[in-house]
């Protein structure tokens, strides 16, 4: 079987490219600024990762995220973390109802907001780590376990998590098992006074923009395979391993065959899991 490119590749290439400047040209109608982190989102969801924002309040977190799942055409939800934020509350739970036909009582699963396409995971270091694994399997699996049942998530499935770094009383800092979970951890800047100009006469006059959809959820599912499908030379497969292994105090210089910098023995406890190697 060959695995030369087909026609079809390139055109799905083609449109993949069409895709993200559209996706930009929309976004940039409702977010000013701010392309390198437009990007990594991009990145993230055509990779099948998820992704971490970090950042102060009123850089605009929420709203590059809806605007974005808006221009994709997926389903958007939001979930606000809490301390007092239930794991049920995340992925659903039994219920008893009547059956009308029959007069009975039955069990049925009310599906909670992590059956959706889009999942904004707001503020999610300030809910107590039972909450926060079941989140954590439903982004690793894509699924969730209630009770006995286990339920699939319908894909596409990318989640963006956000943190406030500036009031960290009463939150809960994410474990590295489910730091590792994500793709990128993107550190969101303060906009330029430029920029900020924009902002303010964007969101004080009487115009309201708006973004289009440009793609739509199976549209997304196909240029995920695409991007799964990229042929990589055995050799690009032996760097990304080696330079993950690079980041391990305790295996670096070893029968790794990568050169361990003395940085990384000061200031790094644990490497980067085979997670990142695969990413």
């Amino acid at each position: 079987m060959s695995n030369a490119p087909t026609n079809d590749d390139a055109a799905a290439v083609a449109r993949l490219r069409e895709a993200r400047t559209k996706i930009k040209k929309e976004l940039a109608k409702i977010v000013v600024g701010q392309d390198e982190i437009i990007d990594s989102l991009l990145i993230g969801m055509l990779c099948k990762g998820h992704i971490l924002l970090h950042g102060v309040p009123g850089l605009g977190k929420t709203l590059m995220a809806r605007t974005l799942a808006r221009t994709l055409e997926m389903e958007f939800r939001r979930i606000q973390f809490t301390p007092d934020l239930m794991p049920a509350d995340i992925t659903g739970t039994d219920v008893m109802e009547e059956d009308h036909a029959t007069g009975k009582h039955k069990v049925s699963f009310l599906p909670g907001p992590v059956f959706t396409n889009f999942l904004l995971a707001d503020e999610i270091n300030r809910t107590p780590p039972k909450t926060q694994a079941a989140l954590l399997q439903a982004m690793q699996e894509a699924e969730i376990s209630v009770g006995r049942e286990t339920y699939k998530l319908k894909p596409p499935f990318f989640v963006v998590a956000t943190q406030n770094p500036i009031e960290m009383e009463g939150t809960y800092p994410l474990p590295e098992a489910q730091l590792d979970r994500f793709m990128f951890n993107l550190k969101i800047k303060y906009p330029s006074v430029d920029e900020e100009v924009l902002i303010i006469k964007g969101t004080t006059s009487t115009v309201t923009a708006t973004a289009d959809a440009v793609l739509h959820a199976e549209e997304v599912l196909r240029l995920q395979e695409l991007v799964r499908g990229v042929p990589v030379a055995d050799s690009v497969v032996r760097f990304a391993a080696r330079l993950v292994a690079a980041t391990r105090p305790s295996l670096a210089g070893k029968d790794t065959g990568a050169k361990s910098l003395d940085a990384i023995h000061k200031y790094i406890s644990y490497g980067a899991s085979p997670r990142a190697s695969q990413f």
